[in-house]
């Protein structure tokens, strides 16, 4: 589990939210930045670009566009200084790519809103100091979405507990937690936005989160990539270098190729997405094809790297087991392929 001064130490460096406005205690440049230290830092290891794009990249995303004034200064330099570890609690343990199915609820009362519910599969969980929350408002709302509202929840709430951390296949150094609210009482003020416009708000910023995600995806490839290259180099088998076997170096190339497409269409969509273009079609493309494309890369680096990739000594092992999750976060490749063919019809 990734320590909470982890997260200090980033932000003394500059590494954490940098688009971040300098007023609010960021360094204000542009959202490019962000991907290339996600990029950096997902080579090293997949588990810590999936903390730190929550973090940094998506849940600050919510306070910087829709909260008050008296929010953005309140909370956003925490994301920047690393002080106040950001999560968000969407998923539920029966509501998870169908958002509008979720049962927790916040109740208004007086200049208060009651939180009760289960959150799962929660990155930073059980470090976080501010959670942006997602309960109905309104329970008999028609569409459901409609009565989805969004709220932050600050570590400590009479009523919030991190009641446990889940153990997974892999990223175990991901925080990932169970949260629980019963009767948890916040000011009425920490709702973010309006009321019933939480469905909204989420569906803008989960673009931005897809996109990171594709982000730590590219990292681990090219990182796989890497390491695949240099071994088949230094591995000798039949006199020669195993590179130098042909179905090696036809499988190498396969490989080279899929990185830097991934990498070309990142460049292209993540210019797009700073200029402000609609690119739900893309990074959905994108989301599904790169986490996909990562998976196909572990698992032939894995089989060049022989009875040695199977050993955890060798990063390519842990990335392997690591990289799976990447097709689940934020959106299944199913849920991805489903956006992308009903866009492509409704053209």
């Amino acid at each position: 589990l990734v320590p909470a001064w982890f997260f200090t130490k980033m932000g003394e460096q500059g590494y954490l939210a940098p688009w971040i406005d300098e007023k609010y205690g960021g360094s204000g440049v542009g959202f490019e930045y962000s991907g290339i230290i996600l990029n950096e830092i997902s080579k090293l290891d997949v588990g810590l670009g999936t903390i730190i794009c929550v973090h940094s990249d998506i849940v600050p995303a919510y306070v910087a566009s829709y909260g008050t004034e008296e929010q953005k200064e309140k909370w956003l330099p925490g994301a920047a200084n690393g002080e106040l570890v950001y999560a968000v609690a969407m998923t539920e343990p029966n509501a998870g790519s169908d958002l509008q199915a979720i049962t927790s609820t916040a109740v208004k009362k007086g200049d208060t809103y009651v939180i009760n519910g289960t959150k799962t599969f929660i990155t930073n969980g059980m470090n976080a100091g501010i959670i942006v929350v997602a309960a109905k408002t309104d329970t008999k709302a028609v569409p459901p979405f409609k009565g989805i509202s969004l709220f932050v929840v600050e570590d400590g709430t009479p009523g919030f507990v991190k009641s446990r951390k889940l153990d997974k296949v892999g990223i175990h150094n991901n925080d990932t937690a169970e949260l629980v609210f019963e009767d948890c009482v916040i000011p009425a003020s920490n709702i973010i936005g309006e009321e019933g416009k939480g469905f909204y708000y989420m569906m803008q910023k989960l673009q931005q989160e897809r996109l990171v995600c594709a982000m730590v995806a590219q990292g681990g490839a090219e990182r796989i990539l890497e390491e695949t290259v240099n071994f088949a180099k230094s591995r000798k088998a039949f006199g020669v270098s195993i590179g130098n076997l042909q179905h090696n170096l036809f499988k190498l190339a396969e490989m080279a190729t899929e990185v830097e497409l991934g990498r070309t269409f990142l460049e292209d969509l993540l210019a797009d997405h700073i200029s402000g273009k609609d690119v739900v079609t893309k990074v959905s493309m994108a989301k599904y094809w790169i986490s996909e494309m990562v998976n196909h890369i572990a698992y032939h680096g894995l089989q060049i790297h022989g009875g040695y990739g199977y050993m955890e000594e060798y990063p390519i092992a842990r990335f392997f087991r690591d990289v799976r999750s990447l097709t689940i976060v934020a959106g299944t490749t199913e849920v991805m392929k489903l956006i992308v063919g009903r866009n492509l019809l409704r053209d």
